[in-house]
């Protein structure tokens, strides 16, 4: 499945990872392969093998889990995977719509203890499983406080930081335009999530407008 010329392009989005450990596998052949696997329920003996030599490795093992319908199952194979997470693709990718989606209450407690663990990448997950399950029906202004309230330094954090507010700016107006009114963010997450919010479809001209206004 190797494909050299999307290895190279890539490794240009991933830079924290060594190219080494990149074998160039595009993303709908791994999908296609992980749908292959966890169909024929033969995957055990790899989940458990980790540390993984190769992302696309770790990628594979991110999309099997997936697909896992039990949340306890699912819950206890992410805490297995984060740990080893080291770069923001896989991160991203994790998507555990069929786990989460009918357990969002017993899921905010768990959201919690990744966003306060301080490991980069489990802090990015947990900001991005509310950005994903808890802007709609399951918001809650609390919400806006737990992603408030996490300091770091880190890029791929603070990036996720804007990225959600900029998306609760689109869904949850009323709620989220006080953080920036007030400027209860850190500046540089603040300045992305205007930034963010401005490229987005969802937001109207007007309140781009206002945005801008509040830079």
């Amino acid at each position: 499945m190797q494909d050299i010329d999307y290895k190279k392009f890539h490794c240009k989005l991933i830079p924290g990872v060594n190219p080494d450990t990149v074998i160039g596998v595009r993303t709908p052949a791994l999908r296609k392969l992980a749908k292959e696997v966890f169909k024929s329920g033969d995957y055990g003996e790899f989940i458990s093998d980790l540390p993984h030599e190769y992302y696309e490795e770790l990628n594979l093992h991110g999309m099997i889990i997936c697909m896992i319908s039990d949340y306890e199952e699912a819950l206890s194979e992410i805490d297995k995977l984060l740990p080893y997470v080291d770069n923001w693709a896989t991160c991203d990718l994790l998507s555990f719509k069929k786990a989460f989606k009918g357990n969002l209450n017993k899921l905010e407690n768990e959201v919690k203890r990744w966003i306060s663990s301080g490991d980069t990448y489990t802090v990015r997950f947990g900001i991005g499983v509310l950005l994903e399950f808890y802007l709609d029906d399951a918001f809650d202004p609390q919400y806006l406080e737990w992603v408030a309230g996490v300091k770091s330094d880190e890029y791929y954090v603070r990036m996720m930081q804007a990225w959600y507010f900029a998306t609760a700016l689109a869904k949850q107006y009323d709620e989220t335009i006080p953080y920036i009114e007030n400027k209860r963010l850190d500046e540089w997450v603040h300045r992305k999530t205007i930034q963010k919010a401005k490229e987005s479809y969802r937001v109207s001209d007007d309140t781009k407008a206002y945005l801008n206004s509040l830079k």
